[in-house]
């Protein structure tokens, strides 16, 4: 009788050895800090100090006093 199945485990792919590879990076990289401070790491969307509401009326006096100039040049 012959043995089909080889002693040795099965080989890894490229892909698979890459994502083990990133995955043993990111638990090294972990180890030693709470949790606490890996929250930490997601960054929050900055915030323009300045409120969509404010530009947008900035932009149509400024634009939009222009526009109006043109049309009322145009038609004098």
């Amino acid at each position: 009788m012959v043995c089909l199945r080889s002693p040795l485990p099965p080989a890894q792919t490229l892909e698979q050895r890459r994502r083990n590879a990133k995955f043993a990076k990111e638990q090294e990289s972990r180890m030693g800090k709470s949790e606490d401070q890996m929250k930490k790491k997601v960054r929050e969307v900055k915030k323009s100090p300045v409120s969509f509401f404010w530009i947008a009326l900035l932009g149509f006096v400024i634009f939009g006093g222009l526009v109006f100039e043109a049309l009322s040049r145009f038609f004098s």
